[in-house]
């Protein structure tokens, strides 16, 4: 039994391992190296780092708070905050500063949840769309030559995430700022209205460190510019871009027989027994009556 179950288990895998090589062998790679398809491997990477760096931010505020009472206590507030940025729901606890030690729930303010969700959302379409892509267009290249529609509809989803990009880029730029704006300590500090009083002295924290929300806006200008470079390329494999250069070829002899139509009209010739005679000057001036009764002499 084992033997034969042994034998059996190659027999199951092989035909498997033929459709992955087959697979692998109609990948055609080279295709790669041209701008359609280098491009398109830019947009899949880019894409990956815009969405990961603003989906997996995290950061934290903070501000010291000490009290002017008898145990003179000092509280330090850290408060963590991340990707949606809801900060409207993010809590911490401000000190009273009173006698019984108490404190109060206190939330951030400002919710720039939509630009984020947004700027993520088109990052994660962009990269399974460029992925997608990026197969069909490796396997099945002669498709994508031959039949019109595939070109026609990768312009017009290039077009769009074009579009997109910028408005994401755009609108997640300013609510980054207004995130920066609304996590700085001294907004916090700002917020409790215990420090505006005498009964406690209140001190900013440690800056939120940024950097990663930065990239991400960086990384979606830059996806908008490259989405924006391969509308070109796409464009090329259209076949409106082939119409153009149709219309342009049948143009051009229209315009050579419209010259050649105009140098007759400038140099005339008297067609006389199925050969031309062209015009020749005679003293000073062209003597056009002299040439054509020389003409009619010969024939008669």
């Amino acid at each position: 039994m084992s033997s034969t179950e042994s034998s059996s288990h190659p027999a199951d895998k092989s035909p498997r391992r033929q459709q992955v090589d087959q697979l692998l062998v109609g990948l055609r790679w080279r295709r790669l190296e041209e701008p359609l398809g280098f491009i398109k491997v830019l947009q899949w990477l880019f894409a990956v780092f815009a969405f990961g760096c603003c989906g997996s931010y995290s950061g934290e505020t903070g501000a010291t708070v000490r009290c002017n009472n008898e145990p003179k206590d000092v509280s330090s507030i850290i408060v963590l905050f991340g990707y949606p940025f809801r900060l409207n729901r993010v809590q911490y606890e401000m000190p009273l500063c009173d006698d019984e030690s108490t404190s109060k729930t206190m939330n951030l303010i400002g919710d720039f949840s939509a630009p984020a969700e947004f700027f993520v959302t088109l990052g994660i379409f962009s990269f399974f769309y460029t992925m997608a892509a990026l197969v069909f267009y490796l396997r099945f290249h002669s498709l994508y030559t031959e039949n019109r529609r595939f070109p026609l509809v990768d312009f017009c989803v290039t077009i769009s995430f074009t579009f997109f990009w910028l408005v994401a880029a755009a609108a997640w730029g300013k609510g980054l700022t207004d995130v920066k704006g609304a996590t700085q300590p001294s907004s916090l500090t700002a917020a409790m209205s215990v420090c505006h009083g005498d009964e406690a002295v209140c001190s900013a924290g440690a800056t939120p460190s940024m950097g990663l929300a930065n990239l991400s806006v960086l990384f979606g200008f830059i996806n908008f510019f490259l989405w924006a470079g391969n509308c070109w390329f796409v464009f090329k494999e259209t076949p409106w871009h082939g119409q153009g250069q149709g219309q342009d070829q049948d143009q051009g002899p229209s315009q050579e027989s419209t010259a050649e139509q105009g140098a007759v009209e400038k140099h005339p010739a008297i067609v006389h027994f199925g050969r031309a005679l062209p015009a020749r000057p005679v003293g000073n001036s062209t003597s056009y009556d002299y040439i054509s009764q020389k003409a009619t002499r010969e024939g008669g």
